[in-house]
């Protein structure tokens, strides 16, 4: 190998840690996680484009929403707790509802508000029963102040790009 090639690959590497870093991306440097190398990237990309995406940090329990690398909404949100973990990955919202009920094991939900699903029965919506947004309490579910969840409902479409990372 050419020491060209090296010191271009180390800077790199250094250059896309640093930006992980600022997007607040866990930027742990392995070549073994080519899950958070794809959300990297698709961030990398969304940011650099005109279009409409959301991010959802579940370390700081924050959901924000983007224009291009422009943030125009953000909020504090509930993610899912340990047993019942929100997974990470690059998704799009799949379908729209005003009102949904939500079953699961241990759980019946009806009315639930302004539920955009984005992969499964996973979804970010509205919760009116509970207060405790910043803490992971959800079964897997993007958890927002019902106010919040309808400005999201109303702001994003069918398409909408939604990364879920640590």
């Amino acid at each position: 190998m050419s020491s060209n090639w090296v010191r271009y690959a180390g800077a790199f590497l250094a250059s896309t840690l640093l930006t992980l870093t600022v997007l607040g991306i866990s930027a742990i440097p392995t070549f073994a996680a080519p899950l958070q190398e794809e959300i990297a990237e698709r961030m990398m990309e969304l940011q650099s484009s005109d279009n409409r995406w959301i991010s959802v940090d579940l370390t700081n329990q924050r959901l924000i929403a983007w224009e291009g690398g422009s943030q125009v909404y953000a909020v504090i949100i509930s993610t899912g707790k340990k047993s019942t973990p929100t997974r990470q990955g690059v998704f799009t919202i799949k379908s729209k509802h005003r009102t949904d009920r939500m079953r699961g094991e241990g759980y019946d939900v009806p009315n639930v508000p302004y539920a955009m699903y984005y992969e499964g029965s996973y979804a970010i919506h509205g919760a009116f029963w509970h207060h405790r947004f910043g803490t992971p309490v959800s079964h897997g579910c993007v958890n927002v102040a019902v106010n919040h969840a309808r400005w999201l409902f109303d702001w994003a479409s069918v398409g909408t790009p939604v990364i879920i990372h640590d």
